[in-house]
């Protein structure tokens, strides 16, 4: 068995609907895991906007806190 990972969204019938076509041939039966979101969790954009606009972060907007440049450092690549 081999996994194959995609998106899509479940809609107003409860039926899921892929974003794209499988890349296997049919008919077959296939195994379906499906993973939500967590809607408790805060996504990235609601927290990087939370973090720009909040008060306690107004220190970075200060020029004393630039002391690295671009020229700093070595690139990392992974």
């Amino acid at each position: 068995m081999h996994a194959i990972e995609m998106t899509g969204t479940v809609d107003t019938e409860h039926r899921l609907v892929l974003d794209e076509t499988l890349p296997i041939t049919g008919p077959t039966r296939v195994r379906v895991i499906v993973l939500v979101e967590n809607q408790d969790e805060v996504t990235e954009a609601a927290w990087l906007k939370s973090v720009a606009t909040n008060e306690s972060f107004d220190f970075l907007k200060d020029e004393r806190e630039d002391i690295y440049s671009l020229a700093d450092g070595k690139p990392f690549h992974d």
